[in-house]
């Protein structure tokens, strides 16, 4: 039966992507992760040394997860299953561990099932993992792409080292590309294939870091490419065209989506025009909602610009009806617009700041009656309870500024709104302050 499946894998690997036949063979074929895979490194010991541990790579698309795992049970003699979260659910768990199981009792022989995309399992399908890993029948690998943190139920979690994998560097996104260049056997040199130095750095900078991505522009650029004599020339122009657009990172989702509107948004609030524009554009490069963009703006100008330019929720929501009306791409330079403006705007968080301290006073304390001076007294008995008595009418009085307490007994002279010394909030702040000493002198009718 093994020779057929080894027969049946020389046929897949002869029609597989060039990604699936450049995988490496060795720790010595594998590039990148060395904070990882150096000389020393835990995961380095662990693969070299067949220790079998339970494990979760966490890490870009195409910087080496399965690979990783392959070798894991490469190393150590082990059988190696695969498993997509995609695909199966909790029957097929239940048959991988069986033929675990099996393999441990007849043979001796351990597994390490690799689960991909492991973040895709809800709680349940997780929850079946958890005694398997725990009696150690299986060694769980699971890669995702995803914050494990989120993703991955904390008993599972628990019990599983996570390792970090990084983006790919372009340097080394090269060294795999021209490795495929001159592979006889599993590569591309039988098709006698020639790439400048040009042409490669494009291919790597536009992989943003994805081996796979990388071999597939490439392989795609090959095909693309006329012989000449026998040789096929690759250019940067044959290559951005075989690549069509850069490939962006990005899970509407997943956390990759909050890392990019967390800088978009913090870009604003540092006053930083030209990085807000570049956050504004990666996520909408990427597929991102416009509209789940401008509701930020909206938020960003209550938020961090407040009272020091109010015009900027008039322009953020005047974007947001903007790129309502017009759509993509025109109205998506509305966004631009209101981003730019609530970058360059005067700062101030005293509203939301002042309104945070008095949320927190109503939930930390009794909810006191409102003051009968303040209450309106439509009917007779009300107005014998004293509803309304002794409210002083602000527009009677000059300047129409009046002297009565507004807030509840305990709260008096409590003060939540401090207006900074910037933009339109710094008349505020002296308004403000103006008043209020006059009322403490008591020099308000």
């Amino acid at each position: 039966m093994e020779l057929f499946e080894h027969a049946a894998q020389e046929l897949r690997r002869g029609l597989a992507p060039l990604a699936d036949r450049m995988r490496p063979r060795t720790l010595a074929e594998f590039v990148g992760q060395t904070h990882l895979l150096g000389d020393g490194r835990l995961l380095r010991l662990a693969i070299e040394r067949g220790d079998l541990h339970s494990m979760i790579l966490w890490g870009p698309p195409g910087t080496g997860k399965t690979t990783l795992a392959s070798l894991l049970a490469q190393h150590a003699r082990a059988h190696f299953a695969t498993f997509s979260a995609v695909l199966s659910g909790v029957k097929e768990i239940r048959a991988v561990v069986a033929d675990a199981e099996e393999r441990l009792r007849l043979r001796g022989e351990r597994t390490v099932l690799f689960v991909d995309e492991i973040h895709r399992f809800n709680k349940a399908q997780q929850d079946a993992f958890l005694p398997h890993v725990e009696r150690g029948t299986v060694m769980l690998v699971g890669a995702t792409t995803e914050n494990p943190s989120f993703e991955v139920i904390s008993p599972l979690l628990s019990r599983c080292r996570v390792y970090v994998l990084q983006r790919l560097t372009e340097a080394e996104i090269q060294v795999i590309l021209r490795r495929a260049l001159e592979d006889p056997e599993r590569g591309l040199a039988r098709l006698r294939v020639e790439a400048d130095a040009a042409a490669l750095a494009r291919i790597a900078e536009l992989a943003d870091g994805d081996a796979r991505s990388a071999l597939n522009v490439l392989e795609v650029a090959t095909l693309l490419a006329t012989p000449v004599d026998g040789v096929r020339r690759l250019t940067t122009e044959l290559c951005q065209e075989a690549a069509q657009r850069k490939a962006l990172l990005y899970d509407r989702a997943g956390e990759e989506h909050y890392n990019l509107i967390s800088a978009l948004h913090k870009s604003l609030r540092d006053s930083d025009p030209d990085a807000s524009l570049y956050w504004l554009a990666r996520m909408l490069e990427a597929g991102e909602d416009p509209l789940f963009i401008a509701r930020r703006l909206v938020r960003a100008a209550s938020e961090d610009v407040g009272n020091a330019d109010p015009q900027a929720l008039a322009i953020a929501l005047a974007a947001k009806d903007a790129y309502d009306f017009l759509g993509s791409p025109e109205g998506e330079l509305a966004l631009a617009q209101a981003a730019v403006y609530l970058a360059c705007a005067p700062k101030s968080n005293a509203v939301y700041t002042a309104f945070d301290a008095a949320r927190a006073d109503v939930h930390a304390r009794p909810a006191e009656p409102v003051p009968l001076h303040l209450r309106n007294a439509p009917t007779r008995l009300m107005k014998e309870l004293g509803y309304g008595a002794g409210y002083q009418y602000a527009h009677d009085a000059p300047d129409a500024q009046v002297d009565q307490p507004h807030l509840p007994e305990a709260l008096r002279g409590r003060t939540y709104y401090h207006p900074v010394p910037r933009g339109d909030e710094r008349d505020l702040r002296d308004r403000l302050e103006r008043w209020r000493r006059r009322r403490q002198e008591g020099g308000l009718a």
